[in-house]
């Protein structure tokens, strides 16, 4: 009979087996969190998965100070939960974060941080869900179940251009929106803002209320619409419209009214794309950026708007598509996020190969094998709470027709240790 070292079983049972009762759910920012809550009410145990150290990291570490939610906030609640009424149309960051952590705190929704998990697979011989992860102190855990709900969401990675000469910038002159937290560390400096959506138009005009003096990338047409027509929301003006409208003829309307609150904004450098701005929301995703007073600013010569960056120079030199060079004291990346599912989802053909379901919005929440999709809807938190209700309800359904599989756990070929959240 051989023995073996305590250091060496343990080597050879890593590493350790969680069986989970119910779906795995990986991110607890507002769309796993969505889910979590619909599950509670459902009666179906869950297991969820955050790298962070906290719920919506992205909301918490990697949003400037002065945002705010760019939609009213009816269009922005969560499942089972309004906003409260003191809150102001449009909650501030801190507001939302608070409703947020209220909302963990109402459902009883507590997830493992610090859990990175580095690949998801379902295993055709078992018929199970295995994701492993790693955590700073655990180290690695291997969580199998039935079910997979991947919440991880459109913004979990940032999206740093491709431009030549960008790799050679100094760390103290390169920041993405990401990082960024005020202008104030920005006064009296030149800065480039590269990137013209709603972060840019917003970072712009909060270097310009800090006494910085920014200049934003404008590369390709963009859609601008005011926030408000008559005090009325755009976006729910556009969402009553198009109860009774065809697509096409709503995207005319929120086009003439641009023009009628905005004027136009070709002569400000702007170019409006031929398809309109929600017909583009529809087909490739791209959001309309709603004007929280950037355009007013650019009118004055507070905001310059410059062509596309070809290259960066030595130093802090850039030179522009139009050929001028200039030069900056700082670069700021405003260029957006994107999926990271590609890159620990493995054996799937669910997604595609950026990170977003193959079948389009509201068909796109529920693949095979047990494996569903929130926050991916490109509709933002109105599409991802739709979509949450529609996994739990049909894991709920499932729940109650079948035999928990507890048994099930024998399909571990590792120690294993069953569990129920």
């Amino acid at each position: 009979m051989v023995l073996l070292s305590t250091d060496r079983m343990d080597s050879l049972f890593s590493p350790r087996c969680v069986w989970v009762n119910g779906p795995i759910i990986v991110g607890a920012g507002p769309s796993g969190l969505a889910v979590a809550a619909c599950l509670r009410e459902q009666g179906v145990p869950y297991v969820i998965l955050e790298r962070a150290d906290c719920i919506a990291s992205l909301w918490q570490k990697r949003t400037y100070d002065r945002l705010k939610l760019h939609l009213p906030k009816q269009f922005c609640e969560l499942p089972r939960m309004a906003f409260p009424e003191d809150y102001p149309e449009y909650p501030t960051r801190r507001q939302f974060i608070e409703y947020l952590e209220n909302y963990a705190t109402k459902f009883e929704i507590k997830p493992e941080f610090n859990s990175t998990v580095q690949s998801a697979r379902y295993d055709e011989t078992s018929g199970l869900w295995r994701v492993i992860t790693s955590t700073p102190d655990a180290g690695d855990m291997e969580y199998i179940g039935r079910w997979l709900v991947v919440a991880t969401g459109e913004n979990a990675e940032s999206v740093v251009p491709d431009i030549p000469g960008i790799d050679g910038l100094d760390a103290k002159v390169l920041t993405h929106v990401s990082d960024y937290k005020s202008g104030e560390v920005y006064r009296g400096k030149s800065v480039l803002v590269v990137g013209c959506g709603n972060s840019g138009m917003e970072v712009s005009l909060d270097l310009c209320d800090h006494g910085a003096k920014p200049a934003m990338v404008v590369r390709d047409a963009v859609h601008v619409l005011p926030r408000e027509v008559l005090g009325k929301s755009t976006f729910e003006l556009a969402v009553l419209l198009m109860r009774w409208l065809p697509l096409w003829i709503v995207d005319k309307i929120m086009v003439f009214l641009a023009w009628l609150v905005l004027g136009d904004l070709a002569k400000l450098g702007m170019r409006r794309p031929a398809t309109g701005p929600l017909e583009l929301k529809e087909t490739h995703g791209r959001t309309p950026v709603l004007d929280y007073g950037a355009l007013a600013r650019i009118r004055a010569g507070d905001i310059a708007v410059v062509p596309a960056v070809k290259s960066f120079g030595k130093g802090t030199q850039v030179e522009l598509a139009d050929g001028r060079v200039l030069s900056f004291d700082a670069v700021i990346l405003a260029t957006g996020y994107r999926s990271n599912v590609p890159q620990w989802l493995e054996g799937n053909d669910f997604f595609n190969k950026d990170g977003y379901p193959k079948v389009a919005f509201p068909h796109g929440w529920k693949g095979q094998s047990g494996l569903y999709a929130v926050g991916f809807t490109k509709r933002g938190l109105s599409g991802a709470s739709a979509d949450a209700v529609r996994i739990a309800k049909d894991l709920g359904n499932v729940w109650r027709e079948e035999t928990k599989p507890t048994k099930r756990a024998g399909a571990c070929h590792r120690r294993c240790i069953s569990v129920v959240f």
